[in-house]
């Protein structure tokens, strides 16, 4: 595929935007909603606004995830993933493996890093 107009990548990009509502950190990659809030979570930052698409930082469009200062750990254990999830709908939007692992406490919070999800141009 060689073209697609940017109505087209944004419309996927929007679910994101109007669905993707709680980070959760996780202690290995999830598959599932249950496992990115309950079997593997670690933490879960709810709340969150999913900026809307725009022109990704090389080519595509993406959406920003703001960064997070004050998410809730809520077991101990090392945090490998972020998982982007919609709680209403119960389904798991987005995974992205941490740049560096996290070693987390039950009870501490959480912090991270702003990260975007991009969908590239056709090659």
């Amino acid at each position: 595929m060689a073209y697609l107009n940017d109505d087209v990548l944004d419309n996927g990009l929007q679910e994101l935007t109007d669905d993707g509502t709680a980070v959760y950190i996780c202690s290995q990659e999830p598959t599932t909603y249950a496992e990115a809030t309950s079997t593997y979570a670690l933490g879960a930052k709810t709340g969150i606004t999913v900026g809307s698409p725009e022109d990704g930082a090389v080519n595509g469009r993406r959406v920003i995830v703001p960064p997070i200062s004050d998410g809730g750990v809520t077991a101990t254990g090392t945090a490998t993933h972020q998982a982007l999830v919609d709680v209403t709908g119960t389904r798991l939007l987005a995974v992205e493996e941490l740049d560096a692992s996290q070693a987390v406490t039950n009870g501490n919070s959480f912090s991270l890093t702003a990260w975007s999800i991009t969908i590239p141009d056709p090659a």
